[in-house]
């Protein structure tokens, strides 16, 4: 999901804006650096964990709707409601975040919206290790559903890098992207690293996507297969490999903006949801 503005004060971006490399779905991916490989998920009790059994636990989440006013970046149209609403809820053991079309006009930052969404953020920031989060997919045309980290360090956009575990285009639906950016390689140059794959049933049944990030490289899959993967073999210091601090988990489901839109909003499919089964995170020994 890379971004082109200000980072996170409030880590509040979110996937990609700007121009970007041509790739065979017409994405702000990339398809550079696929690859096949098995992923195995750790044994052992996670680092960090929620299977959110009955509530969301705000010890472990936040809800970001920092530019809920100004209007989000890369041009998307929802409004990230807060704790006080229900687009961000667990239900039957899973996470929803759930997009719809209404307009908040009763809320004190409405910013003109006319879709309510929700995004979510750990409060702890992770590192080095094995995430595994279980989600199913919307797949209305002008969804923009993200799994994603970005550090809190303040730093601009994209110097301090982005790793996109997965995102789908609605209008592209069960093509999943996974992208890294850095000040070296972003969509903004058209320099972005990454890959994707299809998975045929992602908007009807859970998947599991899987981020293995060690110093030497990052390794992106979905059900114990990668399909991408970046080595840091490539010259030119933290704008080549930002990746070495502890970034923020972020869940969230845009509508439109610049690749979630490119082909409009389908309103008469909303409300679309994503839903998380768990999320869970392994620290590197």
């Amino acid at each position: 999901m890379g971004r082109h503005w200000v980072l996170l004060a409030s880590v509040a971006l979110l996937a990609n804006g700007a121009a970007a490399q041509d790739t065979p779905t017409g994405s702000m991916g990339a398809t550079n650096y696929a690859a096949d490989q098995p992923m195995a998920t750790p044994v052992g009790s996670p680092s960090f964990r929620d299977e959110f059994a009955t509530r969301i636990d705000p010890g472990r989440w936040r809800w970001d709707t920092e530019r809920n006013k100004a209007g989000w970046y890369n041009n998307e149209l929802q409004y990230y409601a807060g704790p006080d609403r229900s687009n961000a809820r667990v239900e039957n053991g899973a996470l929803v975040l759930e997009a719809r079309r209404e307009a908040a006009k009763d809320a004190p930052d409405w910013g003109g919206q006319a879709y309510t969404s929700a995004k979510l953020v750990t409060r702890q920031s992770l590192g080095y290790g094995f995430y595994e989060v279980r989600a199913k997919l919307p797949c209305g045309r002008g969804t923009w559903p993200a799994i994603w980290l970005l550090p809190a360090s303040g730093e601009p956009w994209p110097a301090a890098g982005e790793i996109d575990i997965m995102e789908m285009v609605g209008w592209n639906p069960n093509v999943v992207h996974a992208t890294l950016h850095s000040a070296a390689y972003n969509h903004a140059k058209g320099t972005q690293r990454g890959a994707e794959t299809r998975v045929a049933d992602a908007c009807s049944a859970y998947h599991r996507y899987q981020l293995d990030w060690t110093p030497q490289a990052i390794t992106i899959g979905v059900d114990g297969r990668a399909y991408m993967k970046v080595r840091n073999d490539r010259p030119g210091g933290a704008a080549a490999w930002p990746f070495t601090r502890p970034y923020a988990l972020i869940l969230n489901l845009a509508v439109g903006g610049d690749w979630g839109g490119k082909k409009g909003v389908d309103d008469a499919a909303l409300p679309q949801r994503m839903s998380v089964d768990y999320v869970r995170y392994w620290q590197a020994k």
